[in-house]
């Protein structure tokens, strides 16, 4: 059983309910412990010499945390701005505190980096943007900052990291599920109170598309209550195209028609499967695993086996965790979703997004 079925199992009755928010407020504790150490200067905050944004949350999971850095590192390259990103590497399958570097290197291996930054080095890869791997991002950026000379460093999903000193937070969050039920982990999905809304320089409301303008208005009331001045921006995730992984070729969206079977490991696998709902598709077989799920080969089979010769569709996420000989057991046609952040409001809004990431940005573009 996974943790998310177990805190499931545990909510249906009181004695369980009781267990998990004896341990959420122990973990609020420990959250508050850690930031208070940094504030109050009994843990050392490290500065580097480059601009550095965090884009976070402060929910576990789901908000769309890497299309946004994807869209943030490819408006700053595409300006010729020396950008990096610097990541943990969360669930990487081999251990080490050792930097990990992905820059132009086509063999290395999401195991050493973990999923996320790995599939993001693919998708940047025709930007030249290092991602920087550590469990210490202070040293990470560090190194960033050594190979690269970068102007600015990302920091991926690091609101909750504070050695490394930030110019600004961008927190994202969910327009479906803003708040993770108003309770800290494990009782509700807040990694930290949401008090912590007060260090966004820039609030970025996504899924908006799948939210009703009351929802939205109501979510940006709760955060003018812990921020009154913050900006906040809408936005959605728009799909591009279906990438056949085995032809190696695009597929345009309206190519793919009729019922498929799909599977992901995602934070709230449902985005997904609705995006494909919302393309037209009929879902027949539809496969869901724990976020960050490594597949192994009798995932594969079982897909391969039981799909009745549907076409398969995933995420660029779960694809580079295939096993190294997957071609030998998925035939057919096998997609993958690929999908951007947009944000509502034309070049004005997005101009607001990139000032906060880089002050001079816009004056650049005229």
């Amino acid at each position: 059983m996974d943790a998310l079925a177990l805190r499931e199992k545990l909510k249906q009755n009181w004695a369980g309910r009781l267990l998990l928010a004896g341990i959420s407020k122990m973990y609020g504790a420990a959250v508050w412990l850690d930031r208070a150490c940094y504030e109050n200067g009994w843990k050392t905050v490290k500065s580097v010499n480059s601009r550095v944004v965090c884009i976070g949350n402060i929910t576990a999971g789901g908000t769309g945390k890497t299309t946004a850095v994807l869209l943030a590192a490819t408006a700053l390259a595409k300006e010729g701005i020396r950008v990096a990103i610097v990541s943990r590497g969360y669930k990487r399958q081999q251990k080490s505190n050792d930097v990990v570097v992905l820059f132009d290197n086509p063999d290395a291996d999401w195991r050493s980096a973990g999923d996320e930054p790995y599939m993001m080095s693919r998708v940047l890869s025709q930007y030249k943007v290092p991602i920087v791997i550590g469990k210490d991002r202070a040293e990470a950026a560090t190194e960033a900052l050594r190979r690269f000379k970068s102007q600015i460093i990302l920091l991926d999903d690091g609101l909750q990291h504070h050695r490394l000193k930030r110019d600004a937070n961008i927190i994202l969050v969910d327009a479906k599920n803003p708040f993770g039920g108003g309770h800290l982990l494990p009782l509700g999905n807040l990694r930290e109170p949401m008090s912590a809304l007060k260090r966004a320089a820039l609030v970025v409301l996504t899924h908006c598309d799948q939210a009703t303008e009351r929802e939205l208005e109501d979510t940006k009331d709760k955060i003018r209550e812990y921020n009154d001045l913050v900006e906040i921006l809408e936005s959605e995730h728009h799909p591009e195209y279906y990438f056949d992984v085995c032809k190696a070729e695009k597929v345009s969206l309206k190519d793919v028609k009729g019922a498929v079977s799909c599977f992901s490991a995602l934070g709230h696998p449902e985005t997904f499967e609705n995006t494909l709902r919302g393309l037209g598709l009929e879902l027949k077989q539809v496969w869901r695993f724990p976020d960050h799920e490594r597949y192994s080969e009798d995932n594969l089979y079982t897909f391969e086996q039981t799909r009745g010769g549907l076409p398969l569709v995933t995420t660029f996420k779960d694809f580079v965790k295939f096993p190294d000989n997957w071609r030998d057991i998925l035939k057919g046609q096998v997609y993958v979703l690929s999908v951007n952040l947009k944000i509502r409001g034309g070049e004005k809004e997005f101009d607001k997004f990139t000032d906060v990431l880089y002050p001079k940005f816009s004056k650049m573009r005229k």
